[in-house]
């Protein structure tokens, strides 16, 4: 009796042991879910980064602005960033990288990688402003006031209303220097003008300091300002006349763009670690239009058009839906999307995700860059307006029929970018700052590649839809690389879009606009399909390969957020990795 007492005394120690080492593991397990032994330094950094930012940006009334109208750094400001960048790269020196688990190494090469961007980034602006330095004499003069803001100097105001008065004159005398036809690179030009506006915008901070609260300055200030303000703005409009020289015109507003070439094409493709040249890219684009070129005759042929796949386009192009019923219609697409998703058990979505997506109806005026739906927590659905010309009406309805829709919607919502905005929110957050658009578009365009391998397009007109899609993904590598080689003109873009995929000519400019507009990276298009082509390929290794399940898989790579798909590949399968770890992962083997 008493053997068997000790025997279930030791039996119950053994099982709460476990428990608690389970226990542990599981905590450990979550921790590294939410951070990582980098974390704190990673939220330092970007907290640290925005205290710089917010201190030295132009001040307005009643604060900073929230969103500046200009991001234009200030010499004093690139300076204490670089300050920032030299300290956090030291603390990076004396990290214990090597006892790091593969989650804080991952962290630690993303956090490494950032700031040596941002050392590069910050040593060109300085460059670029000293080139421009010339026509920037004036400029210390408004530092100099914003300086007396930022800790409330007191300084006598009509000494004040004569530095105001001084840099006036000068402003007058650069501008009519400028008028006699000094030229500058349309890159240049736009940096000008933004110069030019964030010193407006940092002498009007220190105007609206000082205003109606000393005395001396309210009484001889006003007029001096007034003068120098609008000398700023006449400078400011110098830059951006010269500026619209040469642009592209089409019927619609100009498409506007600068190539950036071949070298710096290939800089931000090694930041992305992407570790291919853009003439790869180019090649890697070549074979998948290929591919889709086959599936598409066999879809015409199957719809009875032979190799006339234009004309079997056309037919889709006209099944839109009545003026009225599209929001009804993405509600379907959606539902069919997550009805085939859960009948072949892909990916486990929180009941909350499906529930709270929405959506809103585009403005005519964004359709025109955005002539097709775009998503994130809601879908905005591009359909016409009854302010737009009637061709244009047809144009969108046209290119937004539901079998084009079908390969878009579930990109869009779920388990697209309503998922990624529902799941990165609450997953690694403390990342956003390493994202890239090779993760941001690379997994909504991964699950387009996913579900037409599963079969999710059953008909030919079905099939015919989504592979529109896929060959503009073709076409944003090939348009929008040319075009940064200095290859291709915008015109050539759009009638690429129009001959080899099938756009319509009002959203084929639209799209180009988009491109080249300035918002986005210019390797934003090229991230599409190459970023779902690199998870297709770590799906191929780790799904097909029999490691891990599909809802595995697709829950472990969705929660570390939307860093470079090789650093998710890196954690997935505890890659050994290096302090000065270099972009070594060829996801494409048809590249020679």
């Amino acid at each position: 009796m008493q053997r068997e007492y000790h025997f279930s005394a030791f039996l119950l120690i053994l099982i709460l042991f476990s428990s608690v080492v389970a226990s542990a593991q599981s905590t450990n397990a979550s921790i590294y879910e939410q951070t990582s032994e980098m974390g704190t330094l990673i939220v330092g950094y970007q907290k640290d980064v925005d205290a710089i930012n917010d201190f030295y940006y132009p001040y307005a009334a009643g604060g900073y602005y929230s969103y500046p109208m200009t991001t234009f750094k200030s010499p004093e400001q690139r300076k204490r960033l670089q300050d920032i960048n030299n300290d956090y790269l030291q603390k990076l020196k004396s990290a214990p990288f090597e006892t790091f688990s593969i989650y804080g190494k991952v962290d630690y090469i993303l956090l490494k990688k950032e700031i040596e961007s941002s050392v590069w980034l910050l040593n060109k602006e300085t460059a670029e402003y000293n080139e421009l330095a010339r026509y920037f004499t004036f400029a210390d003069s408004i530092y100099e006031l914003e300086k007396l803001r930022r800790r409330g100097t007191y300084k006598e105001g009509a000494v004040l209303a004569l530095q105001m008065s001084e840099t006036a004159k000068q402003l007058d005398t650069l501008s009519l220097n400028f008028k006699k036809g000094r030229k500058l690179k349309p890159d240049q030009l736009k940096m000008a003008a933004e110069v030019t506006l964030s010193l407006k915008q940092r002498l009007k901070g220190f105007y609206q300091f000082y205003m109606d609260y000393e005395p001396g300055f309210t009484w001889w200030a006003p007029k001096p300002y007034e003068r120098l303000d609008l000398a700023l703005s006449n400078y400011a409009k110098l830059f951006a006349d010269k500026s619209d020289t040469g642009l592209v015109k089409l019927d619609k507003p100009e498409i506007k763009g600068t190539p950036i070439g071949r070298e710096e094409l290939i800089r931000q493709l090694n930041a992305e670690l992407i570790p291919y040249t853009p003439e790869q890219l180019i090649q890697l684009a070549e074979k998948e239009f290929k591919y889709c070129d086959e599936e598409l005759l066999k879809a015409s042929a199957a719809m009875g058009y032979g190799k006339d796949w234009k004309k079997a386009q056309e037919k889709i192009k006209n099944s839109y839906v009545p003026l009225g019923k599209q929001a009804e219609l993405i509600v379907k697409l959606q539902n069919d999307a997550l009805t085939f998703i859960k009948d072949n058990d892909l990916i486990n979505i929180p009941a909350l995700a499906e529930e709270t997506w929405g959506m809103v109806m585009m403005s005519a005026e964004r359709q025109l860059v955005n002539p097709f739906f775009t998503g994130g927590r809601e879908i905005s659905i591009s359909y016409p307006t009854n302010s737009m010309e009637e061709d244009d009406k047809l144009m969108s309805m046209r290119g937004n029929n539901p079998y084009f829709s079908r390969g878009t919607v579930q990109h869009e919502l779920l388990p697209g970018h309503h998922y990624q905005y529902f799941i990165n929110n609450r997953y690694k957050s403390y990342r956003e700052p390493f994202t890239t658009p090779f993760s941001v578009e690379g997994w909504p365009l991964y699950w387009e590649l996913l579900l037409y391998d599963k079969g999710f397009a059953k008909t030919p007109e079905e099939k015919m839809g989504m592979l529109f899609w896929r060959m503009h993904r073709c076409a944003r590598i090939l348009f929008s690389l040319n075009f940064h080689l200095g290859k291709w003109t915008p015109q050539q873009c759009v009638d690429f879009l129009v001959d080899r995929v099938g756009h319509e000519r009002a959203n084929a400019e639209g799209e180009v606009r988009r491109s080249f507009k300035g918002d986005y990276s210019p390797l934003y298009q090229v991230a599409y399909l190459t970023g779902g082509l690199q998870l297709f390929a770590l799906k191929k290794e780790l799904v097909d390969g029999g490691k891990m399940s599909f809802k595995a898989f697709h829950d472990a790579v969705i929660k570390e957020n939307l860093i470079p798909v090789e650093m998710i590949r890196a954690t997935l399968t505890n890659q050994p990795l290096t302090r000065d770890f270099m972009t070594t992962w060829h996801f494409y083997d048809q590249l020679k």
